[in-house]
């Protein structure tokens, strides 16, 4: 692992990742005519307004009917163009699941999934909107990737990648501001990005959750403990060798994410670990098997514990 401390002085303010996704879109959009983003009543809500204004030609609005959005998306990729499928992930990963398997991933047809909103986002609909499945469904339907970028420069070479990639792929945005967590330009689908070093102990997070997870570990610095931090925006292909080297470099490992603690990152890893042998102290922190309180996406994470207070107290008892 390459060397990087992310410190509090070193963050910069940012955007939502949305509006990073938004942007990046038109940018790309504007030298490559075969760029569509297809719609489901959603372009408000997935910042699109300028992108249609834009480039009418280049946008497709289905109305409030997801499977029809992905078998739309579906088509068009068949046909060479680089569709975009934007739509609230709730909705997106469980109402058009059989489109995402049949006719994105069996068919092979290169759309990017973006589901928006994603996570606890719309916490104050409750259960019905929030997205804690994701991961899981996904990460079990063969040829799809599956990411969650943690911050402006995840997203924006997220959707750059993508836009290039000839593989279906599923990329979650919540709604948050963000600041960037590191200066380092590294990001590559598949492979975990060393938000800071540490010694004690890893945190293992993935999409908003990395934010709280590294002022976690700078709330534990003050304790003398070093937890280092890592950005595991790819959930599936996950990364395996950084998994490894930081199995054999840290005694314990924490894993955090805006998802159901059952089948996410936590299991991802978990999986990995022990069917290599390891055997570091380990915990997941997600959500549990449970319906989700009502209320902001921070007072949810708060509620379980996915806070900069919430992950530093597991990691103080998981290192006891």
């Amino acid at each position: 692992m390459s060397v990087n401390t992310a410190t509090q002085n070193t963050l910069k303010e940012g955007k939502a990742n949305l509006e990073v996704f938004s942007a990046t879109l038109q940018d790309l959009a504007a030298n490559d005519r075969q760029i569509v983003a297809v719609t489901s009543d959603s372009r408000g809500s997935g910042k699109l307004v300028p992108f249609a204004e834009k480039f009418p030609e280049q946008i497709v609005e289905v109305g409030i009917a997801e499977q029809n959005l992905v078998g739309i998306a579906a088509g068009l990729a068949s046909a060479g163009k680089k569709a975009f499928a934007v739509s609230p992930a709730c909705f997106l990963t469980a109402r058009s699941l059989e489109q995402i398997k049949n006719d994105v991933a069996y068919s092979d047809n290169p759309v990017k999934v973006i589901g928006i909103s994603a996570g606890v986002s719309y916490g104050a609909l409750g259960s019905t909107h929030h997205s804690l499945h994701d991961f899981a469904v996904l990460r079990a339907v063969n040829n799809i990737s599956v990411v969650a970028p943690a911050d402006n420069y995840e997203t924006e070479m997220a959707i750059r990648q993508a836009a290039v990639s000839d593989a279906p792929v599923y990329i979650r945005f919540g709604k948050k501001p963000l600041p960037f967590l590191s200066e380092k330009d590294d990001f590559e689908f598949g492979k975990g990005r060393v938000i800071r070093e540490g010694k004690d102990l890893m945190i293992v997070a993935t999409g908003e959750t990395v934010l709280p997870a590294l002022q976690a570990a700078f709330k534990l610095e003050s304790q003398g403990i070093q937890a280092g931090v890592i950005s595991m925006h790819t959930i599936k292909p996950l990364d395996t060798e950084l998994l490894s080297q930081v199995a054999k470099s840290y005694p314990a490992i924490l894993t955090v994410e805006e998802h159901s603690v059952y089948g996410g990152l936590g299991e991802a890893c978990a999986s990995y670990l022990m069917e290599n042998g390891f055997n570091n102290k380990f915990k997941i922190m997600g959500i549990p098997d449970e319906y989700t309180v009502t209320g902001s996406q921070m007072a949810i994470f708060n509620h379980y514990g996915i806070s900069e207070e919430g992950i530093a107290e597991q990691a103080l008892k998981l290192l006891q």
